[in-house]
């Protein structure tokens, strides 16, 4: 079974050209919660050099928390939004002689919409009329998926490398102390289980089940090179 290994790009991190060469995917920021149209082009080229797909990273606007924080927002709105954010980048790729491949929301917005189904269903939406062909990267088993497959958008369950699971198989919140995992081999051993099994154990000691079709390393992580480059050779 192929993998797909996803990270976020083009949020100014400083190590994106780090990262490229051991990912299949990139979620690149669009100007809402990081970068701007010149990080957009330069994220697509370097993506285009390692051979990576390219997906829009749509986001509330929201520079000053980094896109992480919940904001009251109607579906409309929400399907606004998305398609602007799709659409810049679209213009930038194609100008740059490379297509879209995927879309993935970024932080409070992902999360949101993941437990509620007319904000995914808004994302789904605005997806389709972008690019019928986008996969939409949404939580594994949230409405993101369901939403999406319901009006016949390709999706890809998602999983995550650097992150908790609660007992429902949300990720656990940042602003709890277990949310985020640093040790490599703590992260190796949950992606294993995640795709060889299907299943993850979550903070209070469950095994859940989950599917894993992409898996998301945080490129703002503190140890995002370390953990691409590990899982890179590990899925190989």
């Amino acid at each position: 079974m192929q993998c797909d290994l996803n990270c976020d790009m083009g949020e100014g991190i400083g190590n994106d050209e780090l990262i490229m060469p051991y990912i299949t995917s990139a979620n690149i920021a669009c100007g809402y919660h990081a970068g701007n149209e010149e990080t957009m082009k330069q994220t697509i080229v370097l993506a285009k050099k390692y051979n990576v797909n390219i997906g829009a990273h749509p986001s509330f606007p929201d520079r000053e928390n980094f896109g992480r924080t919940e904001i009251k927002i109607s579906p409309q709105e929400v399907y606004e939004l998305v398609t602007n954010q799709i659409n810049v980048l679209q213009r930038i790729a194609a100008d740059n002689n490379a297509l879209l491949h995927h879309v993935k929301p970024h932080g409070a917005l992902y999360n949101m919409a993941a437990k509620d189904k007319a904000l995914a269903k808004a994302i789904a939406n605005a997806i389709k009329g972008c690019n019928e062909n986008l996969i939409l990267y949404g939580l594994s088993g949230s409405y993101l998926i369901s939403e999406a497959k319901a009006i016949g958008l390709k999706t890809a369950n998602e999983v995550f490398v650097d992150r908790t699971y609660q007992d429902d198989g949300s990720l656990t919140p940042r602003s709890q102390f277990n949310a985020l995992i640093q040790n490599a081999d703590d992260a190796i051993h949950q992606v294993l289980m995640m795709v060889k099994e299907g299943k993850v154990k979550t903070i209070s000691g469950k095994d859940i089940p989950i599917i894993a079709e992409t898996i998301c390393i945080h490129g703002d992580g503190e140890h995002a090179v370390e953990f691409a480059k590990a899982l890179n050779h590990l899925l190989k």
